[in-house]
């Protein structure tokens, strides 16, 4: 059997979403990796202010559809450069403005960057691989990702004591500059594949990819607005811990997100997906009850290994959905993703107030209702791909 990855090297295409992605994760988890220190112990933040600055970062997820609007004005590969440079723009602002509201403003800006370039991004692949290649390239980018991440996690953990936060995050944002400008020198477009719609797209029969898409955004936020905070407000990771968790993260991520994408071929979406979501209801209610650093540490490596399961609810999405509709469903289920992603940090940061522990019983209660709903998947494939009967016409679907 011929492996599809071995076509890559002459795809340009995947050379430009691998440089990207490069910057992306260096822009991403380099401002991951000192925020929660900086917010809390150089700008004073508590878990409110937290909850509001998180859902602010994910206003950009919400109003992702709107790129279908940038369409019209700009190629998407175009509007992937340009994300990544306003990305670098943000994070090389962050240290430079120590106070509740620069925390808002940069974090604003760096997340109009990365929310875009994620939209187009995961776009791109879909469009440019088909469906028993773009698990192994979503798999491939991620595994680079994971490297990226290590890499920055070294470099931060080297130079954590010799820089401030300021300058740590403006070598960052030079660097993730560097990159935009090098892609938009190039132009790795086929021209001979479908023109993608220039609308909103909304369609019923895609109603199990928007509901998982909905689901992933909530319980995505409790990890990403509050596990982290919880390692180092309750149980105190400097930023060199907190760094070498990354690490060790993203060794771990190097590993197994090639395996995902392989996975996704060879046993399918429903089955991915069950495993990640049987696991998180786990994982959330052991953050909850957990009075020991190092088992928090455990959860925290195993729910992002975890995460990496999620590329198959856009292969999924794949496997059903029109070849036309990819870059507007793809907006579009950013938004939806986002919905929660705005809402729960704001409530799940007053709930933190009351008793840390709700936030993380509500993701295992998120974690049940998915588990249940990826069960339907199986039904939606066949259903996608049943051949119309003779002599019957089909009604459209409403957009």
């Amino acid at each position: 059997m011929t492996n599809p990855l071995r076509s890559l090297g002459a795809n340009p295409m995947f050379h430009f979403l691998m440089v990207l992605t490069i910057a992306a994760q260096v822009g991403l988890q380099g401002w991951r990796t000192l925020f929660d220190n900086f917010a809390v112990r150089q700008v004073g933040i508590e878990g409110s202010q937290m909850g509001i600055i998180q859902s602010v970062r994910e206003i950009p997820g919400f109003l992702a559809l709107l790129v279908v609007f940038v369409m019209l004005l700009l190629k998407e590969h175009r509007i992937s450069s340009l994300s990544i440079l306003v990305l670098g723009i943000g994070v090389a602002l962050t240290g430079m403005f120590p106070s509740f509201a620069g925390l808002i403003v940069t974090t604003l800006i760096m997340s109009v960057g990365f929310h875009y370039f994620e939209t187009t991004n995961q776009s791109l692949t879909l469009q440019y691989f088909d469906t028993q290649t773009s698990p192994l390239v979503f798999g491939r980018l991620r595994s680079i990702a994971a490297a990226t991440n290590i890499a920055i996690g070294v470099f931060i953990y080297l130079i954590a004591g010799t820089l401030d936060y300021w300058q740590m995050y403006l070598v960052l944002g030079v660097f993730i500059v560097g990159a935009a400008l090098w892609s938009m020198a190039g132009n790795p477009v086929d021209e001979t594949l479908p023109v993608q719609h220039r609308r909103m797209i909304f369609k019923r029969r895609y109603w199990l990819y928007y509901l998982l898409t909905l689901l992933a955004g909530a319980r995505r936020q409790i990890f990403v607005a509050f596990a982290l905070f919880l390692l180092v407000k309750r149980f105190d990771f400097g930023v060199r811990e907190i760094t070498a968790l990354f690490v060790i993260n993203n060794v771990i991520n190097y590993v197994v997100s090639p395996l995902v994408g392989w996975g996704i071929v060879r046993f399918g979406e429903r089955k991915v997906l069950s495993l990640e979501y049987f696991s998180v209801i786990f994982i959330f209610l052991a953050y909850a009850v957990a009075d020991s650093k190092l088992l928090v540490a455990i959860l925290y490596v195993a729910d992002d290994v975890f995460f990496n399961f999620a590329v198959a609810v856009r292969t999924f999405f794949q496997k059903i959905g029109d070849p036309q509709d990819i870059a507007p469903s793809m907006a579009m289920g950013f938004t939806i993703n986002h919905i929660g992603a705005v809402v729960f940090p704001l409530i799940g940061g007053a709930l933190w107030m009351v008793d840390y522990r709700i936030p993380f019983a509500a993701g295992a209660f998120l974690g049940l209702v998915s588990l249940v709903s990826v069960q339907f998947i199986s039904g939606q494939v066949r259903k996608a791909h049943q051949p119309a009967s003779p002599g019957i016409p089909l009604t459209p679907l409403p957009s």
